[in-house]
């Protein structure tokens, strides 16, 4: 059986900076990015703190494809997309660790 991954997206508590990455677990991964646990890394640097929206895919290897897909569509995309499921742009960190 594979792993289940996710896409997602981070953001600043201002909103202006948006990070779309991929993992098979998001509630470390999120961990990670809040903490600056790898401080080099990009959502460290700009201070995307911040989930604000996430997609289940049954495979890690459809996460990817869907990570990729997103990375290639425009800012107003992604905001749009964010905007039809979490409208206010809250952060869903607590949602994801109920």
């Amino acid at each position: 059986m594979q792993k289940a991954g996710f896409v997602y997206i981070m953001t600043t508590i201002t909103n202006s900076v948006l990070y779309v990455g991929v993992t098979s677990t998001l509630s470390q991964r999120v961990w990670q990015h809040r903490t600056k646990y790898y401080p080099n890394c990009f959502t460290a640097k700009y201070n995307c703190v911040k989930l604000v929206y996430y997609y289940r895919f049954d495979t890690i290897a459809e996460a990817i494809a869907g990570e990729k897909r997103l990375k290639s569509r425009s800012r107003a995309f992604k905001i749009v997309l964010i905007k039809k499921r979490n409208p206010d742009w809250k952060d869903l960190w607590e949602e994801i660790n109920e």
